[in-house]
């Protein structure tokens, strides 16, 4: 149950979400969990494993149907069954832990195949945004290279340049740094910093806390699939108002 008094709950926003609920048999992930999105703000979930945190942003994207509840997005309820989901990807993209690349297909490939295929950019069309895209993430000169010719974080910042190519109004990130070495976390740290930065809406679930102290608007901490506790991260970091979301960060820094 989330916590009245807490930060974040506007009266509208680009993304509402409210009452989710999703179970895979008899084990409930998301327990009518509500969360609140501004327009150019960075959101990052919490919480440990088992949480529902890759849940709910499954659900955001519709890869994963609602048992319950409702998502707006820009105040259309894009959780309507009858809504048409691949419209709704192109303007919600999603990254996820696996950098997901297709190996047989050059980087550019990559980051034009939905526009081409799914939303029916003209070609010429689609590879000049891709490239600026590529540009952006720092990986122009990269774009002929297959996926395995890439460093983790460079195959990384691939996977986010092709969520953002289609100019997303939100962009959700599912652990993007667990699969990487240590050594390349930082790149795609820094990236994720200059997108907030520059205005992009996200919503990241992490383990990194100094990333989410650093970067994040809002901390949304999850726990048995519902968002406990969430407020700025001065707030939630060091006067954290609930016993379990003490016990989660004191055994982070245990």
């Amino acid at each position: 149950m989330t916590d009245a008094n807490d930060t974040g709950l506007q009266a509208a926003g680009l993304l509402r979400a409210t009452g989710l609920r999703k179970a895979f048999g008899s084990q409930v992930v998301l327990d009518g969990l509500d969360l609140d999105v501004a327009e150019g703000e960075c959101v990052v979930l919490i919480g440990g494993s088992g949480s529902g945190k890759s849940t709910l942003l499954r659900c955001l994207n519709l890869l994963e149907e609602l048992d319950d509840g409702r998502i707006l997005l820009a105040g259309e309820d894009i959780s309507d069954p009858r809504v048409d989901a691949d419209r709704i990807r192109a303007r919600v993209g999603i990254v996820f832990q696996a950098f997901n690349l297709f190996p047989h297909l050059s980087v550019l490939d990559n980051v034009t195949l939905a526009p081409i295929r799914v939303h029916k950019i003209p070609p010429a069309q689609a590879r000049t945004a891709a490239m600026a895209m590529l540009d952006r993430v720092g990986l122009a000169d990269r774009a002929r290279a297959w996926p395995d010719q890439l460093s983790g974080g460079q195959q990384q910042r691939a996977a986010i340049a092709r969520a953002l190519v289609n100019q997303p109004m939100l962009i959700l990130l599912d652990e993007v740094t667990s699969a990487l070495d240590p050594e390349l976390v930082g790149e795609v740290l820094t990236l994720l910093r200059s997108l907030r930065d520059e205005g992009t809406t996200m919503v990241i679930a992490t383990h990194e806390m100094g990333f989410a102290r650093q970067v994040a608007d809002k901390v949304c901490f999850l726990h048995a699939g519902a968002i406990l506790e969430q407020g700025p991260p001065e707030q939630l970091f060091t006067e954290p108002r609930h016993q379990r979301t003490r016990e989660f960060l004191s055994r982070l820094d245990g």
